[in-house]
């Protein structure tokens, strides 16, 4: 399973820098300012997010209690396509009630982390 969280990673990766790069080109003279830092902070933590995924699958065998590993790398994921997706149709639409879920992407991001934290506290206990 965690191959897949690298492979998922670098999809992600990919998307990012993909993305990344439409906002500054294809973007500059078709949104505000404002709107564009918004697209660029949906690039940021989505880039932040593959990152970390690919980082958990390979220090996940380190990591032991197999259950809290997948359950962070699940949450983180989903916390990315939230919280990034959400900003990427903010900024696109202008669609300003999106940005009520974009917090639930946040806490899922964090949530995932305190998994990771957890499973890496209870490794070392062992």
């Amino acid at each position: 399973m965690f191959p897949k969280y690298f492979a998922i990673g670098a999809i992600n990766a990919a998307l990012a820098i993909a993305l990344g790069a439409f906002g500054a080109h294809g973007l500059e003279d078709k949104i505000s300012e404002h709107y564009l830092d918004v697209f660029e902070t949906g690039v940021r933590y989505h880039m932040y997010s593959a990152l970390g995924l690919m980082l958990l699958s390979l220090l996940a065998k380190q990591l032991g209690t197999a259950k809290l590993v997948h359950a962070g790398g699940r949450l983180i994921l989903a916390g990315a396509v939230i919280f990034s997706g959400s900003l990427y149709i903010l900024a696109l639409t202008s669609y300003s009630k999106l940005g009520a879920i974009t917090p639930l992407g946040g806490v899922a991001m964090l949530a995932g982390w305190i998994c990771v934290i957890t499973a890496a506290l209870k490794s070392k206990a062992d």
